[in-house]
């Protein structure tokens, strides 16, 4: 296969969840220009109705709907519009997540049940639903957008956010399992580690912490649009087809020291 067809995504059908602002936006936009029609979902319509029309102005097929990931009928629902819409899911981004930032001691038990349900059980219930069609077909690609604080801790002087790091570490554990119990399907399950990138979740500990942060990045400097749109079309497309199970750090090396 020559080199430019590993790379695109023509006639294939991505979904992203929490796509209509931040990385997920980033997602969606590089999906759809390697030839990915593409269906974006969020919790609140603020964003999602502007971020699709964005797409559409730019020429790219693209179909959004409001979905809370931790709730099972708005996931069922959704994966159902899509597959009615486009005839299969080929690619799903799980990227919806939220966070709360507190000391461990003080984690109030709802906060922490809310971080795990959208960010944990959300993944799940979005990987099932839409690996049913995956496994059918006989194909697919899912990654689960998971974080560097999945993998090591963070300095409480910067952040605290105990049930983020759970949930983002539970995401990469799901996706070992989901890689080795799917890949006889031909179904590739992969996790996206990111380190800090400028986006509302991370604005206001870049706002106060910006060149401790940067000190901890050997290449100086946080991800950028760039950064992100190459690695999510690498995950999606071809040219990763014999890679599952793995977690793909994006982070400027932070991770390394």
């Amino acid at each position: 296969m020559p080199v430019a067809e590993l790379f695109s995504l023509a006639g294939k059908v991505a979904v992203v969840t929490g796509g209509s602002r931040g990385l997920g936006k980033e997602m969606a936009f590089a999906l759809a220009e390697a030839g990915a029609r593409v269906a974006i979902s969020a919790r609140r319509e603020q964003w999602l109705g502007p971020t699709a029309e964005e797409l559409r102005a730019a020429g790219h097929e693209c179909f959004a709907m409001p979905c809370d990931v931790s709730r099972e009928g708005d996931v069922t629902a959704l994966v159902e519009q899509v597959v009615s819409r486009f005839g299969r899911v080929d690619v799903l981004f799980n990227n919806a997540g939220i966070s709360w930032g507190s000391p461990s001691v003080d984690m109030p038990a709802d906060r922490w049940r809310q971080v795990m349900d959208v960010n944990a059980t959300g993944t799940f219930l979005m990987s099932q639903a839409a690996g049913r069609h995956m496994i059918a077909q006989g194909s697919g690609k899912i990654v689960n957008v998971s974080s560097i604080m999945g993998l090591r801790g963070t300095p409480p002087q910067v952040l605290s956010a105990a049930a983020y790091s759970a949930s983002k570490g539970a995401l990469i554990a799901l996706t070992r399992a989901l890689a080795v119990e799917w890949a006889p399907h031909g179904v590739t399950v992969n996790a996206l580690a990111p380190g800090f990138f400028p986006t509302r979740l991370s604005e206001g500990v870049i706002a106060h912490h910006e060149g401790e942060m940067i000190e901890r990045i050997p290449l100086g400097r946080f991800g950028s649009e760039q950064d992100i749109r190459g690695t999510a079309v690498f995950l999606a497309c071809a040219a990763s087809d014999y890679i599952t199970g793995q977690v793909i750090v994006l982070d400027g090396g932070n991770t390394a020291l």
